[in-house]
């Protein structure tokens, strides 16, 4: 971290020094030729084209240093989700090959073995279904529930967290009649009400308590709320989360392990959906709130 922190340090500081060589030669230059009005209108134009050459290619520069590092990040974090059930089910397994165990202890074995299978399943399909992301492949537009989805997604986040039933809960505060069905594709919508719980629940802290709201605006789009009492969101990080590879990094976020894909899928997701999906805090350990509005299924005639 220190030697990437030094290589922008070198970047911005050369492109400073850059800029300022080209100042004071310019400023040189058209001082000493103020006499000249063709050279002083040349030497304006010369001394802005540098002064934005070089600019933008500092910006470039640091930029590509930045992306390396969440690309890194990334390559860090997949590496960390897949070799740590893998090396968990082949510990048990040994185990299972080498002694006799008990009927329940094989049991409890099993019983991890599959958990860990479900967390590499679930990594590999957060990798697969963000590089279909940016495809632009088409999807198949259907009646879908919300409500019905919002239900599935908490029981299956109930299951993958071990949570409690008063950890999770859900609130329905749709007008009497308005219905909350949308044109869209069931898997894809489960893949982003579940990732944001997933979200919600690891940035929750030992404290969890998520609630997850449907409502209407006043533009009659439906709007899932996923609200959480966890460590919120610093103000410049609430349109950066929304990122590839995009992780906040702080002392309290770097024991928290995931790939830095669910909440670009998430906005992968709504914009397919012609939606949008939005990110709310109050600030540092002030929890956060997740928007995701979609536009409801046209009435049939």
């Amino acid at each position: 971290m220190n030697l990437r922190r030094h290589r922008k340090a070198v970047f911005i500081g050369v492109g400073t020094m850059a800029v300022a060589t080209a100042a004071v030669l310019n400023v040189g230059f058209i001082v000493a030729n103020w006499r000249t009005g063709l050279q002083l209108v040349l030497g304006i134009i010369l001394f802005a084209a540098v002064i934005t050459g070089v600019a933008l290619n500092t910006i470039f520069l640091v930029r590509e240093v930045r992306r390396n590092e969440q690309h890194n990040n990334f390559i860090n974090a997949v590496t960390h989700e897949l070799k740590t059930p893998i090396a968990s089910m082949r510990l048990y397994l040994e185990t299972l090959q080498s002694r006799p165990v008990e009927e329940s202890k094989r049991k409890q074995f099993y019983s991890a073995m599959i958990e860990d299978t479900d967390r590499l399943m679930h990594t590999i399909e957060q990798v697969l279904v963000a590089g279909q992301a940016g495809s632009g492949r088409k999807i198949e537009l259907v009646h879908v529930s919300l409500s019905e989805t919002i239900e599935q997604c908490l029981s299956l986040a109930r299951t993958r967290h071990r949570l409690a039933d008063g950890e999770l809960s859900f609130v329905k505060s749709l007008p009497s009649g308005t219905s909350d069905v949308v044109l869209g594709d069931p898997a894809d919508l489960r893949t982003a009400v579940l990732n944001l719980l997933d979200n919600a629940v690891k940035y929750s802290g030992s404290k969890i308590r998520v609630r997850v709201e449907l409502d209407i605006d006043e533009k009659n789009r439906l709007l899932i709320r996923v609200k959480d009492e966890g460590i919120g969101i610093p103000n410049d990080e609430l349109k950066r989360v929304f990122g590839r590879f995009h992780r906040i990094q702080n002392a309290t976020t770097a024991k928290i392990k995931g790939t830095g894909l669910g909440l670009f899928i998430v906005h992968s997701i709504a914009r397919r959906h012609k939606g949008r999906v939005q990110a709310l805090s109050e600030g540092t350990g002030l929890g956060s709130t997740f928007i995701l509005q979609l536009p409801p299924a046209p009435k049939e005639a």
